[in-house]
């Protein structure tokens, strides 16, 4: 009976400390950190992509074997997905979140000491081991402390981060490095990001302190509340949580072809110059960002108007995802400015489909759990990321041409459509 009461009193305290920032406009600051956490991530992730041409030239890599290397840090990054989102809700947002960006960022800087592929394969998946964090605990961030109704918007604007990090980098990176190099780009872009460690310890600190330590809370809700390790593990039996598994895995599989190609495709098969790369690379990343913010406003208001949160959710993905398949047309058509604007309205397309996808998963489980299953969900996703970077490269070196890689990134995206609608369908509620 003490044990029960002692459990509640546990739960109840951290409700009292979600809802204590959940109801300030503060949360909006804790909003800004989660961007900006995003913007860094994905300045440093997406630094290889970026210095790739130059480092297949310097370190004469053939287009394959750069594949591999841009699929290294997936898979790391993938497997840690569930163990990364389990930490999450076991340790809380803050620690988890502030220890694996201090780690990836260590990682991101000593990438330019490196000097053979076995030395970056190395870094590029330690890299991973720290980024995995990311997802899962903005994902139970949002499911904390933030309301229903705001989370598409919320979830909108940290992935416009991402966006938005991996236009910085494509825009100024290629000039920087052709100036510089890529060692002193690499350090630069590890260390200069350490700075937002500062505010997030500080800011979340604030508000624990108010909770009297809710990361001791949340570690004494985590052994009664929470599932184990194991557990967790178990819940891809579910339909509705395999469904979100298999469903983005299409969507990465088809980011990333972006992420890590779309530089080197635009320099390589194109014939871009370096400006040229950095231009053309940034503005469908810019076109993107503005689409998934309008798709997560939008989606928002619809489910305010009284629409059901899933089928909305479900529909804005299928759109984005259809209208993702015009990688296929770009990757034919003989004009390149023409080939450009396809992959822009391509990537609208996963624009629509980012926030909902996110936020699908947020609506169909229960909050203690989110994390967990945010870090399956990447899991799937990433496992893409492990496919698509090197499979791409594979096919441009044998064939020659980005063209058949880009067939079949649009043929995935259509087959992820079917796991939304037809496994994803009760809430994920976790088992005692």
């Amino acid at each position: 009976m003490k044990a029960a009461e002692t459990k509640l009193a546990n739960v109840e305290a951290q409700d009292e400390f979600s809802s204590s920032l959940k109801d300030s406009p503060q949360r909006w600051w804790l909003a800004v950190l989660l961007v900006i956490a995003m913007i860094f991530c994905y300045g440093q992730r997406g630094a290889l992509s970026v210095a790739a041409p130059f480092m297949i030239e310097e370190l004469g890599l053939s287009r394959a074997v750069m594949g591999i290397l841009l699929s290294a840090f997936f898979w790391s990054y993938s497997f840690m997905q569930m163990p990364a989102g389990w930490l999450v809700d076991r340790f809380g947002v803050r620690i988890a979140y502030g220890f694996g960006y201090a780690f990836w960022s260590i990682f991101s800087a000593i990438t330019g000491f490196a000097r053979n592929l076995g030395m970056l394969i190395i870094i590029r998946m330690f890299l991973g081991i720290g980024q995995s964090v990311a997802f899962p605990a903005s994902s139970r961030a949002v499911a904390n402390w933030f309301q229903d109704k705001e989370r598409g918007t919320v979830t909108a604007a940290y992935l416009a981060g991402v966006r938005l990090g991996h236009t910085i980098v494509v825009a100024l990176g290629a000039i920087f490095i052709a100036a510089y190099g890529w060692r002193l780009f690499f350090f630069l872009t590890g260390t200069f990001p350490m700075l937002w460690l500062l505010p997030w310890f500080w800011f979340l600190g604030r508000w624990e302190k108010k909770s009297e330590s809710p990361t001791a809370t949340s570690s004494k809700i985590a052994s009664g509340k929470n599932p184990s390790f194991i557990k967790s593990l178990a819940l891809l039996k579910n339909r509705t949580v395999l469904g979100i598994f298999l469903g983005f895995f299409a969507y990465d599989y088809a980011w990333f072809v972006y992420f890590n190609w779309l530089p080197g495709y635009l320099r390589i098969e194109r014939g871009f110059t370096p400006a040229e790369m950095g231009l053309y690379s940034s503005i469908p990343y810019i076109a993107m960002s503005i689409t998934s913010l309008a798709s997560g406003i939008l989606s928002d208001w619809l489910i305010r108007r009284g629409f059901a949160e899933i089928p909305v959710r479900k529909i804005f993905i299928a759109i984005g995802f259809v209208i993702g398949c015009l990688i296929v047309p770009a990757g034919l058509v003989e004009d390149r400015v023409m080939a450009v604007w396809l992959l822009t309205i391509s990537l609208c397309g996963l624009g629509i489909a980012s926030p909902n996808c996110w936020t699908l998963t947020q609506a169909a489980c229960s909050k203690n759990i989110v994390g967990t299953v945010a870090g399956i969900q990447n899991f799937g996703g990433n496992v893409g990321g492990i496919i698509a970077p090197a499979l791409t490269g594979y096919i441009a070196h044998a064939t020659e041409s980005f063209a058949l890689a880009l067939g079949i990134t649009g043929a995935v995206l259509i087959l992820g459509i079917l796991p939304y609608f037809f496994l994803i369908s009760q809430k994920v509620e976790s088992e005692e």
